[in-house]
């Protein structure tokens, strides 16, 4: 959640970073009123408690008729002290919800507006030109078809629509792709990590997802658990409640996991392929680092994401994503859009995201700091909340790129040559014999 005193010292920020995203500004005063009446309410109890505790000295000493009229006005006093307990818990309570509404600070430079409001940082690569080739381009599910990598229909028969499976060489494929993202991630000191995709609600919420009311997020009812949609809500709570030892370098995680989504709303969307789907898997790299830290850390996600896209050859372009469409948590987000032949637009492969200190202060987790750290010159030490940031290395929706980018005449699909010795020397998916 949002820091309150460096909202209340600086509304202004606040109510330009909602008014960009296109959010609800009058939260900001709510806020301000909220920690002021909660103030107030604190103070109003602690003066009550002080006096009771005093008039408790005075009853022990009185007797007689004294004593009696005394523990009269103790009864009452003891029924104010409650009262006003009662009113400073409900003051917390009160500014907690509106905390847990606040969608994080945005950063300097981030766009206003919605979706369509991002703006283009780079685009790489040379669009091919099938034309120029002597055929049309296939999509990515005529081709996974081609050559026995990819089936809808026994997907749907098996789970529902959005289901698929992945044989053969699509198998090969998507593992390949995950583990020379992995390899990728152990070189630059990544910790490889398995992860849960099943957590508890207050790690879900703590991460910045709204339980309550995210028709993405398929719940558990009965155990009162949630699929996750990536890794990043495990490996953020992994250390929740936790103060770390970041010392020199940020502690790195490279989470491995299938994810989930509801996919509410996309009625008629991506209907054909897997390019939204329900199920898919995800390579995630998530960083805790400190604050001043955490600009540079996301620069580095942004370039690990484009080292793969340049290991696959995909011709892509990178995004500064919109306010409005950035989500609770993420203080700023790049996007790299790989171009899909078929569609003739730029999609989504990866995003990295900088949540500064939000996430940390929903799941409290702190870093020891020493004397003088954290341009505080002259400090005692203590703790103070970490930033984090998350990024994608690869997903399934990868699998829809390659195939369509570096497909053939008669359907097969060059392998590119970084993903080769993964794929023990295949050069060529070929399109299977009928």
């Amino acid at each position: 959640m949002i820091d309150v005193k460096h909202l209340i010292e600086n509304p202004d920020l606040y109510v330009a970073s909602q008014r960009a995203r296109g959010a609800d500004e009058s939260l900001v005063e709510q806020i301000v009123s909220a920690d002021a009446e909660r103030r107030s309410s604190i103070t109003a109890f602690e003066e009550l408690r002080a006096e009771q505790k005093a008039f408790g000295k005075r009853v022990a000493a009185a007797k007689g008729e004294e004593k009696q009229r005394l523990l009269a006005e103790v009864k009452e006093l003891s029924a104010n002290v409650k009262a006003a307990e009662a009113a400073s818990d409900e003051a917390k309570t009160r500014l907690d919800g509106l905390q847990r509404r606040f969608p994080n600070l945005i950063e300097d430079g981030v766009p206003a507006g919605g979706e369509d409001d991002f703006s283009t940082i780079k685009t790489v690569g040379t669009i091919r030109d099938f034309s120029a080739d002597g055929f049309a381009a296939r999509d990515h599910l005529e081709i996974g078809e081609l050559i026995g990598a990819i089936d809808m229909e026994r997907g749907a028969k098996v789970s529902g629509s959005r289901f698929y499976f992945l044989k053969g060489v699509g198998a090969r494929l998507e593992l390949a792709l995950m583990q020379m993202g992995l390899d990728l991630a152990l070189k630059n000191g990544f910790i490889p990590m398995m992860t849960p995709t099943l957590v508890r609600p207050e790690t879900m919420q703590g991460t910045g997802f709204d339980v309550e009311h995210d028709d993405e997020i398929y719940k558990l009812e009965r155990d009162d658990l949630y699929l996750v949609g990536t890794s990043e809500v495990a490996l953020a709570g992994y250390h929740a409640d936790e103060i770390l030892e970041l010392g020199e370098e940020p502690i790195r995680y490279a989470g491995w996991s299938t994810c989930y989504r509801r996919e509410a709303g996309s009625a008629g969307k991506d209907t054909r392929g897997i390019i939204r789907v329900h199920q898919f898997n995800k390579l995630e790299m998530f960083i805790y680092t400190s604050t001043e830290r955490a600009a540079e850390e996301h620069a580095r996600l942004l370039d690990w994401e484009e080292q793969m896209l340049a290991m696959v050859e995909l011709p892509y372009r990178v995004i500064d994503t919109a306010a409005g469409d950035l989500g609770m948590s993420a203080a700023r987000k790049f996007d790299c859009e790989a171009w899909v032949p078929t569609q003739e637009t730029y999609r989504e492969l990866t995003s990295t995201s900088n949540c500064t200190t939000f996430q940390a202060r929903r799941l409290n987790i702190r870093e020891r700091v020493t004397a003088g750290e954290g341009g505080k010159s002259g400090s005692k030490g203590g703790t103070r909340m970490v930033a984090t940031l998350n990024g994608t290395l690869a997903t399934t929706r990868w699998l829809v790129a390659i195939l369509e980018n570096h497909q053939n005449a008669d359907g097969s699909v060059n392998v590119p040559a970084a993903l080769r010795p993964y794929l023990g020397g295949l050069e060529v998916l070929p399109v299977l014999s009928k």
